[in-house]
């Protein structure tokens, strides 16, 4: 265990803590500090246990705007709702230890899969396939009425993180709070076309060769290696094993999957055509919305992945806002690879 100190954050005092296993920010009053402290310690070790889950069970399956969307739910059924949303290239098992976590504190967890992966198919043959990142919130949105689901916490990471951040911003109405991973990424094709410095380029390297069809293809052929490569890459110290990896790369073998990553990376670089009918709702994405529900975003202090500092997006978030860091060599998959800690975050922005 190494305790790394009392430091005063935005919401008062905070003990910041890191077993091999287990690595967390615990907020605690200012009040009897020394007492919070060894309560805080002895919370940590009751939480070591990590990555003990493999599985939700069975899933749900139910028709939800243009979809047949695949869900994991966990907790009480009148508990308040969160909705945990994953990214690219993995699926719900990133929450399969955060959800138990959350179903015991008494919340309603839905994990979907998004559009192109697991068991989520598209109703029909007709529909474009489509992954531009309003359509993707538009899913989520649809899911939740057809839940219905008013009002939820919404969490995520990559795609994911997007996902809850544009509905926050467009649709606040319909979300309590947030917790997103690596803090504001909601974008736009004008923003995807200006040059960055190469060696910023060089991390988008899939991007780029995506942009072509030799690109589509090696994806198609080798999309389970694919994963795995980007796995490595952006999660550098996470020694998951191959099962673990196995699981969720199942999901990539959803018959629309190749489709929806290659039209999502192509839109971004204005190289893939949009739908008309989703253009205003671009318009405004591309203006950089401010976010005002309450927010905690987190960042792996060993994230492989292209993203940035907290400093360049805390401004987008009016409301009550957190950041923080969650050291012990965590990497872009925060969920699977610090599930307590993402948790918490869950728990204590509900309570802001």
């Amino acid at each position: 265990m190494e305790y790394f100190g009392i430091f005063e954050g935005l919401f008062g005092p905070f003990v910041l803590i890191s077993f091999r296993s287990y690595t967390g920010i615990l907020m605690f009053s200012a009040l009897n500090s020394h007492h919070a402290v060894r309560s805080s310690i002895r919370m940590v070790k009751s939480m070591m246990s990590n990555g003990t889950n493999t599985s939700f069970g069975s899933l749900k399956q139910i028709n939800a705007g243009v979809l047949n969307v695949g869900y994991a739910e966990a907790g009480p059924t009148d508990g308040p709702a969160v909705i945990l949303l994953h990214g690219w290239p993995y699926d719900i098992h990133s929450y399969v230890d955060v959800a138990p976590l959350l179903a015991k504190a008494g919340y309603r967890v839905i994990v979907p899969y998004l559009r192109g992966y697991g068991t989520t198919r598209f109703l029909s043959s007709e529909t474009f396939r489509n992954g531009q990142q309003s359509v993707v919130a538009l899913d989520i949105i649809a899911l939740m009425d057809e839940l219905k689901i008013e009002k939820a916490i919404l969490g995520g990471y990559d795609w994911g993180a997007r996902t809850a951040d544009i509905i926050a911003a467009l649709w606040p109405e319909r979300c309590k709070a947030l917790v997103s991973v690596s803090g504001y990424l909601i974008g736009s094709q004008q923003a995807g076309k200006v040059p960055l410095p190469p060696k910023a380029e060089l991390q988008w390297w899939y991007q780029y060769y995506f942009a072509t069809e030799r690109g589509r293809a090696g994806y198609e052929t080798y999309r389970h290696d694919f994963a795995k490569l980007i796995w490595q890459i952006a999660s550098p110290q996470w020694d998951f094993d191959d099962a673990t990896f196995e699981r969720s790369a199942a999901a990539f073998d959803n018959p629309d999957h190749v489709s929806i990553v290659i039209h999502n990376y192509r839109w971004r670089l204005g190289l893939a055509a949009g739908e008309p009918n989703y253009d205003e709702l671009e318009k405004r994405l591309a203006e950089g919305p401010t976010i005002t529900v309450p927010t905690i975003t987190l960042e792996g202090d060993a994230n492989g992945a292209p993203h940035l500092d907290a400093s360049s997006y805390a401004r987008k978030f009016s409301g009550r806002y957190a950041h923080r860091i969650i050291t012990g060599g965590v990497g872009h998959n925060l969920p699977q690879e610090a599930p307590q800690a993402f948790a918490q975050a869950i728990i204590d922005v509900d309570g802001f």
